[in-house]
């Protein structure tokens, strides 16, 4: 996942790792996008929409991947800290929102991605590294193919026939099931290509 994300981050800016971004910012408003996939609010009955807060935290990981590759803090404890996440039954939903919670403050105070509340949310989800692997690729398959196709420049359409382009990822990943893991990437960018060409 490292070397994707630096060639992501290599994609938006030649010399990432000097450019100063508050990766800590993107982390905490993307708790805060997640927490609205999710539901919170208790006037108004809301569901789940357990697709998007997945792909949600896999947005809070690219920035908090790239927060620790630039610190230097990318070592073998982060990677066991991942597989130690397990599959076990989705727990109960105001665990998780505290969770994202806790992980959104401890990222704010300290200013810097915060990896045990991190490894909370994936617990509290439950969401375990194969699975985050799955998204991680997919979301990074989308990341190029918008800054391809003009996300930077503001030139890029976010939404192709009335769905937003994160609901296209999840259905086009769930129809690649069975393929080969080192074929998905080539695909995946193939078939995003030829959506976001038909609208």
């Amino acid at each position: 996942m490292a070397r994707m994300q630096d060639a992501h981050n290599v994609q938006v800016h030649p010399e990432w790792r000097t450019q100063g971004y508050r990766y800590y910012r993107a982390v905490w408003v993307e708790c805060a996008e997640l927490l609205d996939h999710f539901g919170w609010k208790w006037w108004k009955r809301q569901h789940p929409d357990l697709d998007q807060v997945r792909l949600e935290v896999v947005d809070i990981w690219h920035f908090g991947l790239s927060d620790l590759m630039r610190a230097g803090a990318l070592d073998e404890a982060v990677a066991d800290r991942l597989m130690a996440v397990t599959d076990q039954p989705a727990g109960d939903g105001e665990r998780f929102r505290e969770a994202v919670e806790n992980l959104a403050g401890q990222t704010l105070s300290d200013r810097l991605f915060a990896m045990e509340p991190f490894v909370a949310v994936l617990d509290a989800l439950p969401l375990p590294l194969t699975e985050l692997f799955r998204l991680y690729v997919g979301k990074n398959v989308l990341n190029h193919f918008r800054q391809d196709h003009g996300y930077k420049a503001g030139t890029y359409r976010k939404t192709w026939q009335g769905r937003e382009d994160n609901e296209h990822l999840v259905e086009l990943l769930a129809g690649l099931d069975g393929v080969p893991a080192d074929a998905v990437p080539e695909r995946l960018y193939q078939a995003l290509a030829d959506r976001y060409a038909a609208d």
